[in-house]
């Protein structure tokens, strides 16, 4: 139920309890922060409403460490100096408490905004309707738990990965999978969906990242084989000023829409990789401090 917007400052990352805004306005009337700071100790504090001002707004106040800049009736700005971060958290207009019994790893909406799909660690995968969180279908087919779910650009057929090492794609409309892709080796961590959907890529606890052919259900070419978990990746439009490099061999021509992307690796090992998606050359690797999990999708890397 918490939105967060973007940081306004780099540097920590600020989180907050759940339900807040129930916590806040309703029930005990406090709620728990806290900062995550690269290299340093994480700060814990909370906020706490200590009733309403004369326009109605809660008057809302921070322990130490932690400021309240801002509050609406719809949102709280929360910053913290010590971690350099800022943090605009939004009051949820709807939550969905009975779609998943146990803690959702990955979800995503459809490009209409009327259909979402999450899978969870209770086993479950299951589409619903975005505005009314009623159930549409439920997705039947991984062993173990699926880690990753998202819709294609159509909003009508879903990807998903799990950790039985396939990626599975399905109809919304009747909840049939019409096609499964074998050859990673371990969990499937993450996908991404290039263009229209002609092609996916796929990162994995085997340490590669795989582009594949879902109207052949066949793999193109592993892009990567990092020797370590890759737990994210996400393919952009690169600048024009960016050399990808160029392919060592002609493409398959059943590769559609990699030229001019840059595909981005989040890895087990602190990495940050960049590849050219149609040459296979990498392009950049930038050290973080922690494992990477996930990683900002505007990204503009300079001085290369």
């Amino acid at each position: 139920g918490v939105r967060q917007c973007g940081t306004a400052m780099a540097g920590g990352r600020i989180f907050i309890q759940s339900d807040w805004a129930r916590a806040l306005w309703e029930n005990e009337r406090e709620a728990w922060v806290s900062c995550k700071i690269p290299g340093a100790a994480t700060l814990y504090g909370s906020i706490k409403c200590q009733g309403l001002g004369k326009d109605g707004i809660p008057v809302v106040t921070a322990s130490e460490g932690f400021v309240v800049t801002e509050v609406t009736k719809k949102s709280i700005l929360i910053s913290c100096p010590n971690g350099n971060a800022a943090s605009k958290f939004l009051v949820p207009y709807a939550i969905f408490s009975r779609i998943h019994t146990k803690s959702i790893t990955s979800m995503d909406i459809s490009s209409g905004g009327g259909l979402g799909v999450s899978c969870s660690t209770d086993g479950t995968m299951r589409v619903w309707q975005a505005n009314t969180g009623e159930l549409r279908r439920e997705l039947v087919g991984h062993v173990f738990d699926v880690n990753t779910c998202r819709f294609f650009p159509s909003g009508i057929v879903v990807l998903s990965g799990g950790m039985d090492a396939q990626l599975k794609i399905w109809s919304v409309e009747d909840g049939n999978c019409s096609v499964t892709l074998n050859g990673h080796k371990g969990g499937i961590l993450d996908t991404a969906i290039v263009d229209r959907g002609r092609n996916i890529i796929s990162s994995s606890r085997d340490g590669t990242a795989r582009l594949w052919d879902c109207g052949m259900s066949t793999c193109l070419a592993v892009l990567a084989d990092c020797g370590t978990p890759i737990n994210g990746c996400s393919i952009s439009e690169a600048e024009n000023t960016l050399n990808l490099g160029s392919p060592q061999h002609q493409p398959s021509e059943r590769e559609i829409g990699t030229e001019g992307k840059l595909l981005l690796l989040a890895r087990e090992d602190k990495k940050l990789q960049g590849i050219g998606l149609l040459s296979r050359e990498p392009v950049s690797a930038i050290y973080c401090l922690l494992p990477m999990k996930f990683f900002i999708l505007n990204v503009v890397i300079v001085g290369i």
